[in-house]
């Protein structure tokens, strides 16, 4: 699922895109903080994830993306599979861990991506992971993260509103 438009590559700013991320991360991570454990373990409803499951599957989707990211800055092409998100959630058990954890893992690591993207080398914009036939582009993958990002946080946090693109 595609969460964002792409951006035209010469308006695409690295930097701006980092700063996006971490002021999502900062404005989010007090509000999450304050679900207690079983709050966070609770199902939205039935057949839904819990808030640990969320912020898990948006975990798996940093990683996954810090992947795709770093692999494109060293090759013009990438193959890579999308991933099961449902069995990763799964298998990774977010719901045995304590919030707290799971949202230390989360900031830590979307401050890692926000590095790692700050300091993106721009000619590997244009740069695709091929999904199923499709070809996305470096600066797409950035971008939609942080729309999927914030998608999962409005469903988390109810009147969740910030500013799609940089």
């Amino acid at each position: 699922m595609k969460y964002t438009t792409e951006t035209p590559l010469h308006l695409f700013d690295p930097h701006e895109q980092a700063q996006h991320l971490i002021a999502i991360v900062e404005r989010a991570a007090p509000l999450l903080a304050i679900l207690s454990d079983a709050a966070a373990a609770a199902p939205r409803s039935d057949g839904h994830w819990s808030a640990k499951q969320i912020v898990g599957h948006l975990i798996d989707s940093a990683g996954n993306n810090l992947q795709r990211i770093v692999r494109l800055q060293l090759q013009d092409s990438l193959t890579l599979p999308g991933y099961e998100q449902d069995g990763w959630v799964r298998v990774q058990h977010y719901q045995q861990r304590t919030w707290s954890e799971i949202l230390a893992l989360w900031s830590a690591l979307n401050r890692h991506l926000a590095h790692t993207i700050r300091h993106l080398d721009k000619d590997a914009l244009a740069r695709t992971w091929q999904l199923e036939g499709e070809r996305i582009s470096l600066a797409f993958i950035i971008e939609d993260y942080s729309a999927h990002l914030q998608h999962h946080l409005r469903q988390m946090l109810p009147g969740w509103i910030m500013e799609e693109k940089p």
